[in-house]
């Protein structure tokens, strides 16, 4: 064609769990790229360990950072702890949330005008108390079919930041599984000059290892 694109996104997790622990470790890369050069340049790393004191309440502390270049953030990381809750937990429905506060250290870009090229805003490092709130879903149609959505609020003083990855999942083989995905995330106090939402639509390849 008359254009040049690039994409490349790839996600991990790795889950162990026993009857009172349960421990979640992952990272995603996201890297696009036209003639004009990069659109897209991200990467992040999160954590969770929850621990069961009831069958369907447990006590958590999160971790997660993440550097986008096209934020307007260099970083954001987050440390948090609070209570979760299985609020369904079927063969086919599972909905889980997270209530919880922590804090935040992150680093804003320098922004500039686009006309003229001046400096609006220098870039500097902060940090704030945050509350912090999750939702986790995962309904399952048929044996093959699945719908997962996983949603992520941390609010402070100076910007929260809202994360939503929508998914439905049709399984090939018992590992393998074709995946279509809309991610949203959205700042709501960037920098001057970077957007505020972020959207991102993904057809991916899933393996489980079990």
């Amino acid at each position: 064609g008359n254009t040049d694109t690039e994409n490349k996104n790839a996600k991990i997790q790795v889950i162990n769990e026993t009857p009172d622990w349960k421990l979640a470790l992952g990272g995603a890369v996201l890297y696009a790229s036209d003639e004009e050069g990069k659109t897209a340049n991200r990467w992040e790393a999160f954590t969770q360990l929850d621990w069961n004191f009831t069958k369907r309440n447990f006590l958590f502390g999160a971790g997660r950072y993440e550097e986008d270049e096209f934020s307007g953030f260099v970083y954001q990381a987050t440390a948090s702890y609070g209570i979760g809750r299985r609020f369904y937990d079927t063969p086919t429905t599972r909905a889980t949330g997270t209530l919880g506060a922590g804090y935040k250290f992150f680093e804003t870009r320098d922004s500039f005008d686009d006309d003229t090229g001046a400096l609006l805003e220098e870039g500097s490092s902060d940090r704030e108390v945050i509350f912090r709130a999750t939702l986790d879903f995962d309904h399952q149609f048929t044996p093959t079919t699945s719908f997962i959505n996983k949603l992520i609020v941390e609010s402070g003083q100076d910007n929260t930041f809202i994360s939503n990855d929508t998914s439905l999942q049709v399984k090939m083989t018992d590992v393998l599984a074709l995946a279509v995905g809309l991610s949203v995330r959205h700042n709501t106090q960037p920098p001057p000059d970077f957007q505020e939402t972020d959207t991102l639509t993904t057809i991916n390849l899933v393996y489980e290892m079990k």
